[in-house]
């Protein structure tokens, strides 16, 4: 309902409520938009939409409801929510101002620290990390096995944050489907596992998170996704993950904190 709103009052014609400053604007798309959406409005990639030459009302509105989450987008919800009125205007007002067809050949200076993560794979998982959880995802038709090490289960089994030296890692795995296409669900009320289609992962060093801009840093979390030969996935920009995580500040940036707490608890 919030967003037919704010599209009536774009229909209506309203002016800004605030006048907006194109170049700071460029300071915040910067920092802000341009790992995904290109330094000038033009995207990093196919599923992302450029954003050069659109109205500025139309970009305005349309964070708007992204902040309020009125439209829902995980990750955009998460960047909007942290720009002010100002910030908004400003930035719609920058990319409105861009010329698209120019525009492919300006990289943001973000865009390669983002893109390259220094998460390795951890080769030892299996016998040095503990498993904690188990997820199914029946959208996606898998289920997720997740590990920790010790670092990450010294932290949560006394109640700290998740410190430096901390890794989490998750198996992907396809679930087996029955004659109707449904996934098999197994005694334990988990999915059961059928091929592996990948690894997802998540650590921290000191000094990982420097480069990045600061409202989508982690900290110093990075993140990274393993093909199932164990290399990393081409084409993952971490960004999407750092603005995923981004609101979960008070979890040690985790969806898993509480179960990992629980899972140490007995132990």
């Amino acid at each position: 309902m919030k967003l037919l709103t704010a599209l009536a009052v774009l229909v209506a014609g309203a002016s800004p409520a605030i006048a907006a400053d194109i170049e700071a604007g460029k300071a915040k798309a910067a920092v802000v938009c341009a790992a995904c959406h290109g330094a000038q409005g033009v995207s990093v990639s196919d599923a992302i939409p450029n954003l050069a030459g659109q109205k500025s009302r139309y970009i305005e509105f349309q964070l708007t409801a992204l902040k309020d989450s009125s439209r829902k987008n995980s990750i955009m919800n998460a960047i909007a929510a942290q720009l002010s009125a100002e910030d908004i205007g400003n930035v719609a007002a920058y990319f409105a101002a861009q010329q698209g067809a120019v525009a492919g050949t300006v990289k943001s200076e973000f865009l390669p620290n983002i893109v390259k993560t220094s998460v390795s794979f951890p080769e030892n998982y299996k016998t040095t990390f503990t498993k904690y959880h188990t997820i199914n995802f029946p959208d996606t038709k898998e289920v997720r096995y997740y590990f920790a090490n010790d670092t990450a289960l010294r932290a949560a089994k006394s109640g700290k944050p998740l410190p430096d030296g901390s890794v989490l890692f998750a198996e992907v795995h396809a679930a087996k489907l029955d004659a109707d296409k449904k996934p098999v669900m197994g005694g334990d009320g988990y999915f059961v596992a059928g091929d592996l289609v990948g690894y997802t992962a998540m650590a921290r060093e000191a000094g990982w998170g420097r480069d990045f801009p600061d409202m989508l840093r982690n900290e110093d979390w990075n993140y990274a996704v393993f093909t199932p030969a164990k290399a990393p996935r081409p084409g993952i920009n971490q960004a999407l993950c750092l603005a995923c995580h981004k609101p979960l500040d008070k979890a040690s940036y985790t969806f898993t904190l509480n179960e990992l707490t629980a899972a140490v608890a007995t132990r």
